[in-house]
């Protein structure tokens, strides 16, 4: 019964910190749209930036919100983990493919042109 009792208040504070998410979101959008010509650009752009931050955090601190982050932490060890290919490797990988894409570029050209010619063929002999 308890573990039933933490999961309603994880889920209403939940939707409760979606709501404050979703109003910082609109508030930004109205702010931005009411005070673009009477507030100083500098400031608006500060407090804007201070809003975003609190909606990200405040969407950062739900359940779902904690699963991104994870994810992301997640994502940025498994790319730290990468074996980045290295300038020289680059370019050469670079100019084969631009070889064969030439070389199968003009095989295609030119089974076109034999299949072009065979068809004008048949079609004006018959």
């Amino acid at each position: 019964m308890n573990a039933t009792n933490t999961e309603s208040n994880s889920s209403s504070m939940d939707g409760l910190k979606w709501a404050v998410t979703i109003v910082l979101l609109v508030a930004i959008i109205v702010g931005n749209y009411m005070f673009g010509e009477t507030v100083h650009v500098v400031a608006r752009v500060l407090i804007l930036l201070v809003m975003a931050a609190l909606a990200v955090l405040s969407a950062a601190l739900t359940e779902k919100g904690k699963t991104f982050v994870g994810f992301a932490q997640d994502s940025r060890l498994e790319v730290r983990k990468v074996v980045w290919p290295t300038r020289q490797e680059t370019i050469q990988t670079t100019l084969i493919i631009l070889a064969v894409s030439t070389i199968v570029g003009l095989v295609l050209w030119g089974l076109d042109g034999i299949f072009v010619r065979v068809v004008a063929f048949i079609t004006t002999s018959i």
